[in-house]
């Protein structure tokens, strides 16, 4: 014979079939093993639901609580991250450890622009031959154009060397940050990038030329 299809749905009240059941407050006081019985007697005496949240368990969780609440709450919950999820995307700005400023003012505009938008920007520094021995400049570069869009980004992740190419992640503030947290924010990043990438003693000049 064939048993009943696993059913995923949550149990509730009268459809809970088990003897007894480890008992949870609407307040998450532990009440205790109680019979099936006793558990939804105190569920109709307080005017609330007994709701199975540990199946696996053994004898079962339940809860006392207001399901229909819980799931309208729960349901608002999923649709605000899913919201969140799709207003946050990650754009790229692509630039050359050698950009000159008329250059590099277009792209910190573009990075502005995304960060206004509410999206994420990974940063990309590409190196091209001899300047794959320069590291610092495109380090340096990062530092400063995470400096220069403070009022809107913070650094998410610092400087990484990735091949030809080094990154970084800036992601939009909530609340505008200070210089002086910026500041903290390059430095953390310096010190993650010294253990992997020497920085010699270059200037943002360098940068720029």
């Amino acid at each position: 014979m064939r048993g009943d299809p696993i059913s995923t749905e949550t149990r509730i009240n009268d459809r809970i079939r088990v003897p007894e059941v480890r008992l949870v407050g609407p307040n998450g006081e532990q009440v205790g093993i109680v019979r099936i019985e006793d558990a939804l007697r105190l569920a109709e005496e307080a005017e609330l639901d007994l709701v199975e949240v540990a199946a696996q368990a053994r004898p079962p969780v339940c809860k006392l609580m207001d399901y229909g609440k819980f799931k309208y709450e729960s349901a608002q919950k999923a649709r605000e991250s899913r919201r969140n999820q799709q207003l946050t995307t990650i754009k790229e700005q692509k630039l050359r450890p050698k950009i000159d400023t008329h250059d590099y003012e277009t792209k910190k505009r573009n990075v502005v622009r995304f960060l206004e938008g509410g999206n994420k920007v990974k940063v990309t520094i590409m190196f091209r031959g001899r300047e794959q021995s320069r590291p610092e400049l495109g380090f340096r570069l990062l530092q400063r154009l995470a400096e220069d869009v403070v009022e809107l980004g913070t650094v998410e992740a610092a400087p990484k060397q990735d091949g030809r190419n080094m990154t970084m992640v800036i992601a939009p503030n909530k609340k505008p940050p200070t210089r002086a947290q910026t500041a903290q924010a390059t430095a953390a990043a310096a010190e993650a990038s010294a253990a992997e990438t020497p920085v010699a003693g270059a200037t943002v000049a360098d940068a720029q030329t």
